[in-house]
């Protein structure tokens, strides 16, 4: 239930602290005194965009803030709010507040939020019906949702929920694949060729560098035999005449070894250009390349470079072209096998949805005569005694997102009449008693804690009043219900009666909210009724009674 409503700065309201209770709450006063703050108030905290026209004459900000006590809506509460990132309700308690004025903020349980989550996690929280307010009653989808809730249906709601999902994501997956672009003959007979072409040249992007330096090699061998051969031919004679320079030192150094460090680098010197003059005349063998072997590498690196200029300008580039080309011949050669499977997704998912469907429309047609026949006994204690109700369903064409059959909420007020959609019926004062005892029938099953009725009972008076009441009472036996009412006969029979009234000042006017009990709300009983009198505070006192 909302057990604290706080409101600071909007319209008329200065500040104000209302704890509420349990039951049917009467909300009563004088045309003008502020009544609608309440109103104003609930539907700002049930995420209405922000007039910045409420905020109080002279003041810059406005704040609303409620404190809910919840039971058994917590679990869809915490639901929505860990999907809206937010933390879950510590134990049972939820605080929403609403500050605009030169901005606009809303909090939940102290975080921030957006107002979108904010109207979501309102429709979980308050029922709001006005005068003009029954679009809830009058949409075949809200009217669906009240009959499965009677029906005790939500499992196999949930269960065709899922399957009609599954069944549409699988639909999805047929036409997306359908509308592929596939491959022409032309292109499938190019893309085998271009991956058989690749495939042939069994490239290796380390055989590359090894072929163009062999490709230099033979292009330049006469030029580098002979520059080698030269400079073995060289080496070879300064080998020689080092061996001579060799003997003659040895000789120099048995007639004065003290020469033996000057000549300590002749043997390692000797020994490099060996090793040198050795080196070259390999090289010089290996560049002895056969003619045959000159034209295959020069055949190769052409081809190779035919492949670069036709997929790629590296070898690397090219290889990630063949491994594209062949996904793509592996998709198109696959392709009727992916239709067939698809197929046979949809076609089972359309059978476990008809399965699903079958269970709820089952559950639908059995509780909707129940139902009607529950609302028209309300209807009856409302004044409609030889009124018509009933309760369509229609199957559909193709499956909805909420089963097989739509749904229509037929009334007919008068014997000898048609039954007419709901959403036809243009009567207020009708439609607030219809919506009446709808919601009476649905009071076990309705899971919203707090039902707003803001002068419904505009339309009505005498007997029908004091039943409009009841209807109110044994709703608040359910729900926590607050009734803002013109109607003595509604707000002798809440559980706790509030008065607005309207205090004008110098300079200021402020609404102020207060209980009223004993003989305080006798007088403001006999008030409603025309004014306080001996006969209308004994009346008042009666209907008390």
């Amino acid at each position: 239930m909302l057990s604290v409503l706080k409101i600071k700065n909007l319209a008329l309201v200065d500040d104000l602290t209302w704890e509420l209770g349990p039951g049917l709450v009467g909300v009563t006063g004088q045309t003008g005194a502020g009544k609608s703050m309440i109103v104003g108030a609930l539907k700002l905290i049930l995420g209405e965009r922000a007039n910045h026209d409420l905020v109080r004459t002279g003041e810059s900000l406005c704040t609303v803030e409620a404190v809910f006590e919840l039971d058994s809506s917590l679990d869809q509460v915490n639901e929505l709010l860990e999907r809206g990132g937010l933390e879950p309700c510590e134990g049972n308690v939820l605080v929403v507040k609403r500050v605009f004025g030169s901005g606009n903020k809303q909090f939940v349980n102290c975080s921030p939020c957006t107002l979108a989550l904010l109207k979501s996690l309102g429709g979980l929280l308050v029922d709001l019906h006005g005068p003009h307010e029954h679009q809830s009653l009058l949409s075949q989808e809200r009217q669906l949702a009240m009959l499965d809730a009677y029906a005790r249906a939500g499992a196999e709601r949930g269960a065709y929920r899922e399957a009609y999902e599954a069944w549409t994501a699988a639909k999805g997956a047929l036409e997306d694949f359908r509308h592929q672009r596939f491959a022409s003959d032309q292109e499938i007979e190019l893309l085998r060729f271009q991956v058989e072409e690749i495939a042939a040249a069994a490239l290796d992007p380390a055989e590359v560098s090894e072929l163009e330096q062999r490709y230099r090699q033979s292009q330049n061998s006469t030029r580098l035999l002979e520059n080698a051969s030269q400079a073995v031919d060289l080496l070879s004679a300064a080998s020689a005449n080092l061996g001579n320079a060799q003997r003659c030192l040895r000789e120099l150094e048995r007639f004065d070894p003290s020469v033996g460090e000057r000549i300590a680098g002749f043997e390692p010197a000797r020994v490099e250009i060996e090793e040198l003059e050795a080196g070259l005349r390999e090289y010089s063998e290996s560049l002895e390349i056969d003619p045959a072997e000159a034209v295959r590498i020069e055949q190769r690196i052409d081809e190779i470079e035919s492949l670069k200029r036709k997929y790629g300008q590296s070898v690397e580039e090219v290889l990630a072209y063949e491994a594209r080309a062949r996904a793509r011949l592996e998709s198109v050669d696959g392709r009727e096998a992916e239709l067939l499977r698809l197929a046979a997704a949809v076609e089972s998912a359309a059978g476990a949805l008809a399965k699903a469907a079958k269970v709820l429309t089952a559950k639908r047609i059995k509780a909707a005569p129940v139902l009607a026949g529950e609302i028209s006994s309300h209807l009856g204690d409302l004044g409609f005694h030889r009124s018509s109700f009933e309760i369509r369903v229609d199957p559909v064409e193709d499956p909805a997102p909420r089963g097989f059959e739509s749904i229509d909420f037929l009334f007919g007020p008068n014997p000898g009449e048609p039954l007419k959609p709901l959403r036809v019926i243009a009567s207020s004062g009708e439609m607030s008693r219809v919506m009446l005892a709808v919601k009476s029938a649905l009071a076990d099953q309705d899971r919203i804690p707090l039902m707003v009725f803001d002068e419904i009972d505009a339309n009505v008076g005498g007997e029908i009043a004091v039943a409009v009441g009841r209807k109110m009472a044994f709703l608040g036996d359910r729900h926590q219900v607050v009734s803002i009412t013109h109607m003595p006969q509604v707000a002798a029979l809440a559980h706790r009666h509030y008065l607005v009234t309207k205090e004008v000042g110098k300079d200021t006017t402020n609404s102020r909210l207060e209980s009223v009990e004993g003989e305080a709300r006798v007088n403001e009983l006999a008030r409603m009724l025309g004014g306080v009198g001996p006969e209308t505070v004994a009346l008042a006192q009666r209907m008390l009674e």
